[in-house]
């Protein structure tokens, strides 16, 4: 997805507000559909199938919905693990009932409530998960991914200490044309998932 016209440089900034525009403008009733397309098609990949433990993040305005997902995995009995904005870094935490354990954080995003009585005991790290999946604005076929503009997640990711699949979620009105501008500690995806398809990048799979 590129806007016609000659274009010789974009900034991240550009791209993501012609793809929040784009994304925002999908309709309530075509949004379900695809939200139900990219969850069939995600659990239905090996790769979640074999998963004991998930980093997921609880989706917000137009993003793909992951409120079901979480439901589905829980069922299947996978650990669910999601993350919490704490000062400029994301910390990771076990929730078991999506409904009585998030609460409204930065932004109203959904995410862990921690009080003193269960924080310790549900803190978790990235390096127990089986795959991460990760939010975003914009994905190229060769798995680049342009997040919010904060960088958590890129810091997020940099503490792993060993090789754990990474799978975005994704509307194709959110891939982008062409290669992203990234930067050298932006993180490419494993994999994006969208409501028409998967892209595996690096012939990973």
């Amino acid at each position: 997805m590129r806007p016609s016209g000659e274009i010789l440089f974009m900034t991240k900034k550009d791209i993501r507000a012609i793809v929040l525009k784009k994304r925002g403008l999908i309709s309530p009733a075509e949004k379900a559909g695809k939200d139900r397309a990219i969850m069939q098609r995600l659990l239905g990949m090996d790769t979640v199938k074999d998963a004991k433990t998930v980093v997921l993040y609880a989706s917000f305005k137009s993003e793909a919905d992951t409120f079901l997902l979480m439901d589905e995995m829980l069922k299947s009995g996978k650990k669910m693990i999601l993350p919490r904005v704490e000062g400029s870094e994301l910390g990771l935490y076990e929730i078991k009932d999506p409904a009585k354990e998030l609460a409204p954080g930065m932004m109203g995003i959904l995410e862990p409530a921690t009080g003193d009585d269960r924080k310790d005991s549900c803190r978790a790290d990235i390096n127990e998960a089986d795959i991460v999946i990760v939010p975003g604005v914009a994905f190229d076929i060769a798995g680049g991914r342009l997040g919010y503009g904060k960088g958590y997640y890129d810091k997020l990711l940099a503490r792993r200490k060993r090789s754990i699949p990474l799978i975005a979620l994704s509307y194709e009105e959110q891939i982008w044309e062409g290669r992203l501008p990234l930067d050298p500690h932006d993180v490419k995806m494993d994999c994006v998932v969208t409501d028409k398809r998967e892209i595996w990048t690096d012939g990973k799979r």
